[in-house]
């Protein structure tokens, strides 16, 4: 291989460490190649628990990992704290503001972020669940509306506050409304004086005609009945047309005041795509060759939320084994080629799909066998465990969920400061 580096060996430059990236370098240790991986986060964030952190379950450092520390162990193996902020494949390099950086191979794997479908100014609004960040705040909302709520001495203003909207019924929505629910009816009775937090509305807004559309039928109508007995009122065939401060407009002009609102509807993958020239399906999402790599360009790959990947005429689904696999996948194909063999096309390994609803409530498919309520949520407790990196995590997580499963009693439920300025900001009655 020619290489642009000058170097001896190889230079592999993996952007993201989310799954599919950390899966990747992880599983180039031990490859006579210079890795270099480049993420905008300094942690490795397990994306499935985010929901939780939101709703006060779990603390942040409970599903995040420091990048340096997980990939510690490959000594050929370097970090970079930035941004990419340009690509030139032309070239073979990729540039970080001011610093430009070389590759022999590149491995996109940057991940997903919001999409509001055009209504960009509904994020400040109704904030979305991808980063960290994003969990800390939603959680801050949720809180301090609460806190809102105990300032108010009229009860007829106080519903708003006490009213959760959650647009979008996929798995992250459903997991949302759950936790929700659960917050407001099992935990917080008894904190508040001036209210009930048990007639606390959690709406569910989705435009599709199910929960779940991805799911089989029979699950999604589980899920919809367990979500209805942990009290969240689910609106499907609901197609939101305004998002404010004040709360959600859908159909044909229904006003719902919500003073806290999460978007979990749409998901649109970084720009940094659009510089490589090659085609993108509506989301942003890269399409790629059978091995993961771009037409054209072998020194590529696109893997996880970047790449849209098809198999029979499916598309493989934007979930944690599927980004894994495909950066194991990546590594096997960056082997074979530095050996001078043909790559091998990707085939994507199905080991099922599981969503939580709430304490001991949860759907499963796991090939043919559909599993609802405990026996699902035992299953998705289990996988999570399993993927959760690192020893610690596992067991900080395992303990604060048997604390919080015995006596719904979650430690996160934290605020920092005084609200700023803001939609959650308690109303200015005294006290």
């Amino acid at each position: 291989m020619n290489s642009p580096t000058g170097r001896d060996r190889p230079r592999v430059v993996i952007l993201g460490a989310g799954f599919a990236g950390l899966r990747l370098a992880r599983s180039l240790r031990g490859t006579a190649v210079d890795v270099v991986v480049i993420d905008r986060q300094n942690h490795h964030l397990f994306q499935p628990l985010l929901y939780q952190v939101a709703t006060a379950g779990l603390a942040a450092p409970d599903i995040a990992a420091p990048i340096r520390r997980v990939l510690r162990r490959n000594k050929s193996l370097r970090v970079i704290y930035g941004e990419v902020t340009k690509l030139e494949p032309d070239k073979k390099r990729v540039w970080l503001g001011d610093e430009a950086l070389s590759y022999d191979i590149l491995a996109i794997a940057t991940g997903a972020g919001h999409s509001y479908f055009g209504r960009d100014e509904w994020a400040e609004f109704a904030p979305g669940l991808k980063t960290l960040r994003d969990a800390q705040d939603i959680r801050s909302r949720i809180l301090r509306a609460f806190e809102a709520a105990e300032r108010i001495e009229v009860e007829a203003e106080r519903g708003p506050w006490l009213r959760f909207a959650v647009v979008g019924a996929g798995p992250t929505g459903v997991e949302l409304a759950g936790a929700l629910a659960e917050l407001a009816r099992k935990i917080l009775p008894g904190d508040f004086r001036r209210f009930d937090s048990g007639m606390t509305e959690v709406l569910l807004i989705e435009g599709g005609p199910r929960v779940l559309s991805a799911y089989p039928e029979d699950l999604s109508q589980s899920a919809e009945r367990q979500l209805e007995k942990l009290g969240v009122t689910v609106r499907c065939d609901a197609r939101v047309t305004m998002i404010d401060a004040d709360g959600i407009s859908i159909n044909e002009g229904e006003r719902i005041a919500a003073r806290t609102t999460i978007w979990a509807a749409g998901v649109q993958v970084s720009p940094i795509l659009e510089g490589l020239g090659c085609p993108l399906d509506r989301a942003g999402r890269a399409h790629v060759s059978p091995d993961l790599s771009l037409q054209g360009q072998p020194d590529i790959y696109v893997l996880g939320d970047a790449a849209h990947v098809e198999e029979a005429g499916k598309q493989v689904p934007g979930v944690a084994p599927a980004a894994m696999q495909m950066g194991k996948h990546a590594a096997q194909s960056i082997r074979r080629r530095l050996a001078g063999k043909q790559s091998r096309p990707f085939r994507y390994r199905d080991k099922g799909s599981m969503a939580t609803i709430g304490r001991a409530s949860a759907v499963a498919e796991i090939g043919r066998l559909h599993l609802r309520g405990y026996a699902a949520w035992l299953a998705w407790l289990f996988v999570h465990l399993i993927f959760l990196v690192g020893f610690r995590s596992r067991i900080v997580v395992l303990i604060n969920w048997a604390w919080a499963y015995i006596g719904y009693r979650p430690a996160a439920r934290v605020l920092a400061e005084l609200a700023e300025d803001g939609q959650a900001e308690a109303p200015p009655e005294k006290l």
